[in-house]
């Protein structure tokens, strides 16, 4: 029986070999295995400077230079607000949908080669929803060239509007709760692959450059999955109590967190956690094997 991907591939390849003959325009368009790996390189450097730029805020808020601690979105609105913060604004959402793509390449075409075991399927299941989340922050960044940025008690209103809509559903309460404890095992799952994962695997550099970055990987990981809990805890109490005013942002949620006994260390600790996974995305950007799927790629 034919294969309908092979036959696919074979048609694209006869066509891009025709235009490429008949016009001196595409023969200077790189091949597609090319864009796709410049898109993922670009992707893994957008998402980069996004977390540099949430710790670097987060750690002015805990040292009380800046106001309240912002998420990636406040991130992205704060640097709007900026000179050029448009521009930015408008880069940064090119980058991340190229990230996207990438994502939807390594998890519905499994450039990773992570296979249809159990461990891959789980895999590329989290790089779809990552995918999605990614998605959401492009959004917001191109949405932020429409007009002024929020403040963060926006974010707040909005996330208490979602909340609302979810418990004037049925079971909404139930729903609730099942959102903040999805959100748990985000968190989790960051923390469990920050010990589990060999983050050196992907990267095609020297063995010692790849015990010197792994760290960074580790660290991100952990800061990450930590900053996603108080706001899991507080949307399961909000469902438990049926009050939409118990849910909060997660820049909200970060300051709660400051609010405590050593929040502020606690804080400044997800800080340099945040930077350190945005460092690691520039090693990423650098040097991570991108191999563009086979069912993608033109036939020789």
């Amino acid at each position: 029986m034919p294969n309908p991907l092979a036959s696919a591939r074979t048609r694209l390849a006869r066509l891009g070999d025709l235009g490429r003959k008949r016009s001196s325009i595409l023969r200077r368009v790189p091949p597609l295995k090319e864009l796709i790996e410049w898109a993922a390189r670009i992707g893994y450097g957008a998402r980069g400077f996004v977390y540099l730029s949430v710790g670097v805020l987060v750690l002015l808020a805990a040292m009380d230079v800046i106001g309240d601690s912002v998420g990636t979105k406040g991130a992205l609105a704060w640097m709007a607000s900026r000179p050029l913060g448009r521009l930015w604004a408008l880069l940064l959402g090119l980058g991340l949908a190229a990230l996207v793509m990438w994502r939807l390449l390594q998890s519905v075409f499994d450039a990773d080669h992570e296979g249809r075991s159990w461990n891959g399927l789980g895999t590329r299941m989290s790089q779809l929803f990552s995918a999605f989340s990614y998605a959401a922050l492009a959004v917001a960044a191109f949405g932020l060239l429409a007009g002024p940025p929020d403040d963060a008690a926006d974010g707040v209103a909005r996330s208490r509007d979602m909340a609302s809509t979810v418990l004037d559903l049925p079971f909404g309460r139930w729903l609730l709760i099942c959102g903040g404890l999805a959100i748990f095992a985000i968190g989790v799952s960051n923390i469990v692959k920050a010990v589990r994962e060999d983050f050196t695997e992907y990267l095609a550099c020297s063995a010692r450059l790849c015990r010197r970055v792994a760290p960074l990987a580790r660290i991100g990981h952990v800061a990450r999955g930590l900053a996603y809990l108080p706001l899991a805890v507080l949307v399961v109490i909000a469902g438990f109590h049926a009050k939409a005013s118990e849910v909060t942002s997660f820049g909200a949620a970060l300051d709660a967190v400051e609010r405590q006994p050593s929040g502020p260390w606690m804080l400044v600790a997800t800080a340099l956690g945040f930077v350190a996974f945005g460092s690691f995305s520039f090693i990423e950007a650098r040097f991570r094997r991108i191999r563009p799927p086979r069912e993608l790629t033109p036939l020789p």
